[in-house]
């Protein structure tokens, strides 16, 4: 099926979910039929939610929908959309992918991502949380951070040291773990926006079932990989309108402006800022389309670096706009939102802003990858690399 008779199908299933499901009606049900008609992931095979389509027909879809005022899934459950459901897509066994693939995208089930540690940040191959096999179980016990969503998750995506004495990155395996569990605890952790998206998670003595392992034991480096493309395609990739998002507010800060503060500097950050925003746009189309079906390569890394510094770059800008008034700050007292995109004043989407390049992979780490994949540069030197992880220092 060519490109534009293949958009006409498209077309044809979002008007029968539009028709037959209202978009102002239950979330759940209108994001479970759109599933139904593999609408959800078009580039997964058709049952488990997509058509084996290309990538970048998602785009097409989405327009559509979000025009319609369809709600969407990924505002809900970020994680589970842009990260968990492709892992378990590639990864993971037939039952597993008939389990969690539909309500995930729901938004029935809520997911979190356990990567991160406070010894493991930008290095998660040096992450010390263990899980020892007993019989047909893994018992874990170790310390997760950052975590986002992981209060209101029913389930997260879990990297652990499972044999200490291979090589960090050889001796990790990777699991799908119940959040409801015993031995689960999962502590706030307050952000200067006064919100509480992240989380620290403990695990003591929790136990995971070796059926929700994602690949084979120490291959979990590899199924991580996985997620950590997928998470920068989810935070640098998208395809937005031309002149939306972020710089949005600029444009509109910037009309609602006394006309006595706007000066010819002002306006030349303001399009030098808008430009860069289009050029961001358009790599990510460009990015999209040459996409293959699978694991995303390192444009992805291209995206989130964009991402990460022309959105701080904007917000700081739009605080700018603000004046004296961008000083101030409604309220800092705890909020433990289910929405991890539920900003809203201009000052708040610049106090959270400050978390873009260090999330998903730090600017630093980005740039490595992009001069080591992509420029074919020397990598860091590594000492590390092939000792058993039992003898790398401070571990």
């Amino acid at each position: 099926m060519d490109s534009a008779k293949e958009e006409k199908h498209l077309d044809s299933l979002v008007q029968r979910l539009l028709r037959e499901h209202d978009p102002a009606g239950s979330r759940v049900d209108f994001l479970g039929a759109q599933y139904d008609l593999g609408l959800a992931w078009i580039h997964f095979d058709e049952e488990f939610g997509g058509l084996g389509m290309a990538p970048k027909l998602q785009g097409h879809v989405n327009a559509q929908l979000v025009e319609a005022g369809a709600p969407m899934c990924w505002p809900r459950n970020p994680i589970g959309y842009g990260m968990c459901g492709p892992t378990v897509y590639t990864h993971g066994s037939e039952n597993q992918k008939q389990r969690y693939l539909r309500p995930l995208f729901s938004t029935e089930e809520i997911w979190c991502q356990l990567f991160s540690e406070p010894s493991a940040g930008s290095d998660v191959a040096g992450l010390t949380s263990h899980a020892v096999k007993d019989g047909e179980e893994w018992i874990v016990n170790g310390q997760k951070v950052w975590t986002t969503l992981a209060h209101v998750s029913r389930w997260g995506c879990l990297v652990t040291r499972t044999d200490p004495e291979a090589p960090k990155h050889k001796g990790l395996s990777y699991f799908v773990v119940d959040m409801d569990q015993p031995g689960v605890e999962v502590r706030p952790l307050r952000q200067m926006t006064g919100d509480a998206e992240f989380n620290e998670v403990y695990f003591t003595d929790a136990r995971i079932p070796d059926s929700e392992r994602l690949g084979e034991p120490g291959d979990g480096w590899r199924v991580a990989l996985t997620t950590l493309m997928n998470e920068r395609v989810a935070i640098g990739g998208g395809q937005a309108p031309r002149g939306s998002g972020p710089i949005s507010d600029s444009v509109r800060l910037w009309a609602e402006m006394d006309e006595t503060r706007k000066t010819e500097s002002l306006r030349d950050r303001l399009m030098t800022l808008w430009t860069k925003s289009e050029v961001a746009r358009l790599t990510n189309i460009r990015a999209s389309q040459n996409r293959a079906k699978g694991v995303p390569g390192p444009e992805g890394s291209t995206g989130k670096l964009a991402f990460a510094e022309n959105n701080q770059d904007i917000h700081e800008f739009n605080v700018e706009l603000l004046g004296a008034q961008g000083m101030l700050y409604d309220t800092y007292s705890i909020e433990r939102s289910g929405n991890a995109m539920g900003l809203a004043s201009t000052q708040q989407q610049f106090l959270r802003s400050r978390a873009n390049s260090i999330e998903g992979g730090t600017s630093e780490v980005m740039r490595n990858i992009l001069g080591e994949r992509v420029l074919g540069l020397p990598g860091d030197v590594r000492t590390d690399k092939e000792l058993p992880f039992s003898e790398v220092p401070n571990n």
